[in-house]
């Protein structure tokens, strides 16, 4: 009745750390997990008589992105000042955009939970440079439980892009679709590694619900601290309950900016909602306005990638799930493990290639706490693997294990089946006199089988496995138990 009676708006402001080599508007390293305070200069630090200068890389990364969500590149657009006053910014103020940001409108299609795809708008997407980090030292790790707080500034002045949608989004299924597809985009374009946990992609979410049918938007609230897809689906979830169980009661809601707490799985307030002019936005002085030259535009559009949903489909058609082209695509570098290996074995169908990555290699990784990126493995590696277990020459069991050594080892596959002697037996006169001990210590499953009760054919070649030590082929096993109980 509740799902009938209101209708949930989100709009989603992610903010992408691009992996640039310097920051944004000083020659300091773009690097993270180094010690603190050891990336920063005068001009980070805002030091009086610095002037900050462009990356260009920067600006070439903000352009891509606008390109691919089909936005328009402003031939005039202008950094701001946006004042305001907290520790992790050490000049009290950050060179952002306001009104005349590099990109504007735009969309991006995205799969639905239910199988539709929809045009979800965008707003705007703008450049500025990061903040530093605070750690609050207490139980909570929140400011107020806090008794003293550290800043590490080497993230300030990392170049930032925020991505803002239109409120287009109606559950919480829809945002996380929405996130995930803008994560695929920017990991395809290379601009960012876009790792949640790092926070080189971080989420804030407008969320607000209306009486079904209505076109007024309800009032807005702000969440804040979505750092995994699970995160935002979790937060959305709480926030829209507790938003349409307060109205039910009769209660107002006030525009605010609500806190995301992983560990009691519910938002809290942290203050109400800033306007524009609480910031006293004006012109950087510093900085002469943004132009960027029409060619080069059209230049940089020619280097764009295959982008994930023209990839996706490119998939299927080779015959893959779609759940196979999803995860695939959603990690750039699973995606060129699979186009690698696939162009180096010549007769193995795509989706077999698809199914070692999806099924066996994620384990892997998942097993390891691995993420794609940090995978140290030759797809040639991958693609002997994968011969061998087609050839017989492994079974896909130890075939699993060979997957698994070569990654944490770096053995080639030949050495380490060589070395365990994993060698599949496929010679049926080397596994003619286990099949008839298994046949003699077996009479009643024998009997089931030659009864028609082909369930049990699983069994008995299980039992020949074993007595080979897991050697033996076990389509062969398989053969000769029927040809031997077949009359």
């Amino acid at each position: 009745m509740v799902a009938e009676t209101y209708e949930t708006v989100i709009g989603l402001e992610c903010h992408v750390e691009l992996s640039t080599r310097t920051k944004m508007f000083c020659g300091c390293p773009n690097e993270f997990g180094a010690p603190a305070n050891t990336n920063v200069c005068p001009v980070c630090l805002g030091h009086p008589g610095t002037l900050p200068v462009p990356n260009e890389g920067a600006i070439e990364s903000i352009v891509k992105i606008g390109l691919v969500l089909g936005c328009e590149i402003a031939p005039h657009s202008v950094f701001h000042r946006k004042n305001y006053f907290y520790p992790d910014m050490p000049k009290n103020y950050q060179i952002s955009q306001y009104d005349l940001p590099i990109c504007v409108g735009g969309h991006l299609d995205v799969e639905l939970p239910d199988g539709w795809t929809r045009g979800v708008g965008i707003t705007r997407v703008h450049m500025e440079e990061d903040t530093g980090k605070m750690t609050h030292s207490g139980a909570t790790g929140r400011i107020a439980e806090a008794d003293y707080a550290l800043v590490d500034y080497n993230r300030a002045g990392v170049p930032l892009v925020e991505v803002v949608s239109e409120p287009d989004l109606r559950s919480p299924e829809e945002a996380v679709a929405y996130l995930r597809e803008l994560r695929a985009l920017l990991e395809s374009l290379d601009v960012s590694d876009v790792r949640m946990e790092e926070g080189s992609l971080r989420c804030d979410a407008n969320v607000s619900v209306r009486p079904a049918g209505s076109s007024e938007l309800g009032t807005k609230v702000e969440v804040k601290n979505l750092n995994s897809l699970r995160s935002l689906e979790r937060a959305l979830r709480y926030e829209q309950e507790r938003q349409i169980e307060a109205l039910q009661g009769g209660e107002r809601l006030v525009q605010e900016t609500r806190h995301w707490n992983e560990d009691t799985d519910t938002t809290t307030s942290m203050r109400s909602k800033e306007e524009a002019f609480d910031y006293r936005y004006f012109p950087e002085p510093d900085l002469p306005p943004l132009e960027p030259d029409r060619d080069w535009v059209e230049r940089v559009r020619a280097t764009l990638p295959e982008l994930p949903a023209r990839r996706r489909a490119r998939y299927e058609g080779l015959g893959l799930t779609r759940e196979q082209a999803s995860t695939l695509v959603t990690e750039r570098h699973l995606a060129s493990l699979f186009e690698t290996a696939v162009a180096r074995l010549d007769g193995v169908a795509p989706k077999v290639v698809a199914n070692w990555i999806v099924q066996n290699l994620v384990a892997v990784l998942n097993e390891r706490g691995m993420r794609p990126a940090e995978l140290e493995l030759d797809p040639q590696r991958l693609a002997e693997v994968i011969a061998m277990v087609e050839d017989g020459t492994v079974s896909i069991t130890a075939g699993k294990q060979v997957l698994e050594e070569t990654i944490a080892t770096g053995v080639p596959p030949e050495q380490i089946v060589r070395e365990k002697g994993l060698r599949q037996i496929s010679d049926a006169s080397a596994l003619e006199a286990w099949v008839d001990e298994v046949i003699a210590e077996n009479p009643d499953p024998v009997e089931q089988l030659r009864g028609g009760k082909e369930g049990v054919l699983g069994f008995l070649v299980g039992q020949v496995m074993k007595k080979s030590g897991g050697s033996a082929n076990p389509k062969l096993a398989g053969d000769l138990l029927q040809e031997r109980l077949s009359g």
